[in-house]
């Protein structure tokens, strides 16, 4: 089921949650930001600079945020699942009328009749997918290249492991813990934390409650290949699809309708 959401705890501190966010996801993902400015450099490229966006599994609108900030005349559909997450985005951009969210399970496959347009000139999401097994995410990809107008793009950042490289793969996940860690002993807050945090808030207490019921810790997803990730858009309709940039451990994968 999917509705879409309202304002609510207009005393509340979004900026300040979202910065927390920010924070919290840089630190398993330094390069997050040059991961956000390629994204947008390629939306530029492609369909120009008043695009209709489609922020899948937006979270708390960081994708969103950045678009509308680069883009002043794009508008943006958020949609995600996460209560919690969901009402920080709509505290963020309550006030914006570019800006609309929709909760929606992206594996219920009634999902995108509930979206306020038929189609859009970029599907953007990041850190996300990984939620998903292959099978649900093969069938998303489906949807998605019916979402995507023609000359449209679709782009996933996320983990996208080789598992054809081992050794390369465990000396890369050594040495980021090690940053890691370095970062925690200078006050990171990890995911455990900021969520602890969050559900000690008066006003997303109740939101981080349902989304554990829903998620629990975290979803049992996989993190297949940016070979993997493009053959299948390919298969799902796309006309073209490969990688436009990529860190040790992140890919951002951009697929052409």
């Amino acid at each position: 089921m999917s509705e879409t959401v309202t304002s609510r705890g207009a005393g509340t501190d979004w900026q300040a949650w979202q910065e927390s966010w920010d924070r919290q996801q840089e630190w398993y993902m330094p390069d997050r930001e040059e991961r956000f400015r390629i994204m947008l450099d390629m939306v530029e490229a492609t369909v120009g600079p008043e695009p209709r966006v489609l922020d899948l599994a937006c979270g708390t609108g960081s994708i969103t945020d950045r678009v509308l900030k680069r883009f002043p005349k794009a508008t943006s559909t958020g949609v995600d699942l996460d209560p919690a997450l969901l009402t920080i985005a709509r505290g963020s951009f309550a006030t914006d009328d570019r800006v609309t969210f929709v909760t929606a399970d992206l594996t219920d496959p009634d999902w995108t009749s509930h979206l306020p347009y038929d189609s859009y000139d970029a599907v953007l999401t990041a850190t996300a997918l990984h939620w998903l097994r292959s099978g649900p995410l093969a069938t998303l990809y489906g949807q998605l290249a019916s979402l995507v107008r023609d000359d449209g793009v679709f782009m996933n950042a996320d983990h996208m492991i080789d598992r054809t490289t081992p050794r390369i793969n465990a000396v890369e996940r050594a040495h980021r813990h090690v940053q890691m860690e370095r970062a925690k002993e200078s006050g990171a807050v990890d995911w455990a934390e900021w969520w602890a945090l969050a559900g000690q808030d008066p006003v997303l207490a109740e939101p981080t409650a349902r989304r554990y019921e829903i998620y629990g810790e975290h979803a049992d997803g996989e993190t297949p290949s940016a070979q993997w990730h493009a053959e299948t858009l390919l298969t799902a309709g796309f006309g073209e699809a490969r990688p436009v940039w990529c860190s040790p451990s992140d890919t951002l994968l951009l697929a052409l309708k």
